[in-house]
């Protein structure tokens, strides 16, 4: 019998890789997807991984009548809620697009998850719900949430606080937040990856993109900032690891008895600089990556990484990629574009 598990937003980047991992763990995985933030591309990568075309429904989820038609078609074990707007920057510009797009798509699922006695949900939450900490550079599930510095953080802020109001008033749900660090990688195949609509707000694609020779440089916002080269620290998490924290997330919910509201983080608990993604990525390919200082950035964290212990302890997962394999992985779908 088949485990049917819906994937709002699957055919983006860590959408697609979770749809992959899903299957290979004997779900079955359906994809609502519209194709407003992802490109088709993606299909052809996931029907040679998979071995067939996925299951697919091109809907926006804000159209809750064609939502309902989709949970009124399929009994879902589960929902794994990726789809929403997700540029920090863009989010400051279109304010009112991402607060529409992101919490009336939340809201609409959650609804129907009740109507339609739906246990399991899994939310595609950020640490950009802990801004920046106070006094604190590692963060746990139980570090005070911050007011968020974008209306992207926002969404993501409101949104939990929308699903904890809902476990108030759907007890019997199991509701988990899963707060990303920074996702990076691509699928070893090098069939599927990151696939940025425009110019990237992530430094990864910028760092591949300048490699292949789309951009004659990349800037580094600030070297000045107190830490050990002076450039912003992040926690950067392979996607094939945060693919797999989805399903052992989705795992947990459906062995436990009553309705549950959690949250985790995802990430490595590990630290790693602008500066030493650059040194990584000459290190693995070979390669001279041209870069440049300039100013800071507003509303960058200085320092943030993920204190990782309840995934382990919870889910029984971690992170078992590290950064080196995320740049090959990464300068390998780079490739892979280019000879599209």
């Amino acid at each position: 019998m088949n485990k049917y598990v819906l994937v709002t937003g699957g055919a983006g980047y860590i959408g697609s890789h979770t749809v992959v991992a899903l299957l290979q763990q004997g779900y079955t995985p359906v994809i609502a997807d519209d194709f407003r933030n992802a490109n088709k591309i993606v299909l052809a990568g996931l029907r040679s991984i998979l071995g067939h075309d996925p299951l697919l429904y091109p809907i926006d989820i804000c159209d809750k009548q064609a939502l309902t038609a989709l949970f009124d078609k399929y009994t879902f074990e589960g929902v794994i809620h990726f789809a929403a707007y997700k540029a920090v920057g863009e989010s400051v510009d279109k304010p009112l697009e991402y607060y529409q797009n992101n919490l009336v798509g939340l809201i609409n699922v959650l609804s129907l998850l009740q109507s339609h006695q739906v246990k399991n949900f899994v939310f595609s939450s950020s640490c950009t719900v802990y801004g920046e900490p106070k006094g604190e550079k590692e963060v746990s599930e139980t570090t005070p949430k911050q007011l968020p510095e974008s209306p992207y953080g926002y969404t993501k802020w409101m949104g939990e606080q929308i699903i904890a109001d809902f476990h108030r008033s759907a007890p019997e749900i199991k509701l988990m937040n899963l707060r990303y660090f920074n996702p990076v990688g691509a699928h070893p195949s090098a069939l599927i990856g990151e696939f940025p609509i425009g110019k990237p707000n992530n430094l990864l694609p910028f760092v591949t993109q300048t490699a292949i020779g789309k951009y004659p440089h990349l800037t580094i916002f600030g070297n000045d900032y107190p830490t050990r080269d002076g450039s912003c620290i992040r926690d950067y998490i392979h996607v094939q690891d945060l693919a797999e924290a989805h399903v052992a997330a989705l795992d947990f919910l459906s062995k436990q008895q009553e309705g549950l509201l959690e949250a985790v983080n995802i990430g490595t608990g590990t630290g790693t600089s602008v500066l030493e993604i650059v040194a990584a990525f000459e290190r693995v390919t070979g390669l001279t990556l041209p870069h440049v200082i300039g100013p800071r950035r507003q509303g960058d964290v200085i320092e943030i990484y993920a204190n990782a212990t309840k995934g382990e302890q919870l889910l029984g997962w971690k992170a078992r990629l590290g950064i080196e394999d995320a740049l090959r992985d990464a300068w390998a779908w780079e490739q892979h574009l280019a000879a599209l």
